[in-house]
């Protein structure tokens, strides 16, 4: 079999096999993009689509990856990942939902990829070293500046939807709604916006199935668009890429913060904390996984995260409330804005791939769209 190589930008080599869509036999750069690592044992399909891991290679930790095939109902969006690293790859999936293997679904796409590397080496190196960047390649380059220049950038207009899209309330199939919250109580129908950084789908059906019509927006709606819209809530959701480059963005969120309910995730929280005055800044290796803790000072939940960026808790004191914190760093991972009807966390609630234990946030946001809490 082939040999091809992962080289990192500080000229580490790491030699494994070829997955996924490789070009002819040029021995030259085949991808280059940001290296992270994510610890889910499961989601690597919802973990591939998830339009977040724009401009990265991905690099999962646990060693047997595609042993339940393809299953398209499990995606979360496009794939915009750079390359994929695996220890091994399943050829031979066993799943009743299976409709094919994730190597003829990377070909597909257009991403190429490498097994057989030691990947817990290398997450450790990462975990050590802070994240950086890498190609996968047929020879080893002797100039890895193309590398070390690589930066993610503008990734959000790459992800986001190009035009407006509807999505109506999922109904029982007789015309009746089906929706009811963690208090079995029937929902009333709202008008949802969700303004789309790199939507991940199943953010819209945790609306859907709440009784909600969900209009999807490009990340560049002007606030006095959205705000003709006359949603009764608007919702931000998560998405790639460094916060701090998205100026347009945060601007729009500085002229609707306060003037209807919003919730945030994801990149959605670190912009609207930029627009409220405070301050981002890059993790050494972010947070990726299904398995991230989260607490408030009284319960802990497990949580879905998929970030290399987080707000500065000090930047928001007097200007917000620390709700949640990452229980292994301390970082932030949601804020209250009182008086604002507005609050935001790092963390996926819809935890598609994960656990449900935050997904109690959703109908937190309806209660405030009825004015049941500020």
């Amino acid at each position: 079999m082939e040999t091809v190589y992962l080289v990192l930008e500080n000229g580490m080599a790491f030699a494994g096999h070829p997955i996924g869509a490789w070009k002819g036999t040029d021995p030259g750069l085949e991808t280059v993009g940001e290296l992270v690592f994510t610890t889910g044992m499961t989601g690597y399909l919802e973990t591939l689509t998830d339009p977040s891991y724009a401009g990265q290679i991905i690099l999962q930790t646990f060693p047997l990856i595609g042993n339940y095939g393809l299953i398209p109902e499990d995606f979360e969006g496009a794939c915009h990942a750079k390359g994929y690293v695996v220890r091994e790859l399943c050829d031979a999936p066993s799943n009743f939902r299976s409709r094919g293997t994730l190597d003829t679904f990377l070909k597909e796409q257009g991403i190429p990829g490498i097994c057989g590397v030691d990947t817990r080496a290398l997450t450790r190196l990462i975990r050590e070293q802070g994240v950086m960047n890498a190609c996968l390649c047929r020879a080893v380059p002797e100039d890895l500046e193309p590398v070390k220049a690589y930066a993610v950038q503008h990734v959000v207009a790459q992800v986001s939807t190009p035009a407006a899209q509807v999505f109506e309330p999922w109904n029982t199939g007789d015309g009746s709604l089906c929706f009811r919250n963690t208090e079995n109580r029937p929902l009333c129908s709202y008008n949802v916006a969700l303004l789309d950084y790199g939507a991940k789908r199943n953010i819209i059906r945790s609306l859907q199935k709440r009784g909600c019509r969900v209009t999807l927006l490009p990340h560049d709606t002007t606030a006095e668009e959205i705000l003709a819209l006359a949603p009764d809530g608007l919702m931000l959701s998560n998405g790639p890429g460094d916060p701090a480059e998205n100026v347009f963005e945060v601007e729009q969120l500085r002229n609707l913060v306060g003037k209807l309910p919003i919730f945030g995730i994801c990149l959605g929280h670190q912009l609207c904390a930029l627009a409220m005055g405070g301050k981002t800044y890059k993790l050494k290796y972010g947070h990726r996984g299904t398995n991230q803790p989260v607490t408030d000072g009284v319960h802990t939940w497990i949580t879905t995260q998929n970030h290399g960026y987080a707000v500065e808790t000090g930047s928001m004191q007097g200007i917000a409330h620390l709700s949640f914190r990452n229980a292994n760093d301390g970082s932030c991972e949601g804020l209250d804005y009182p008086g604002k009807r507005c609050f935001t966390v790092q963390f996926h609630p819809e935890a598609c791939a994960g656990p449900h234990d935050t997904d109690f946030l959703f109908d937190r946001f309806l209660r405030m769209i009825r004015g049941e809490e500020d």
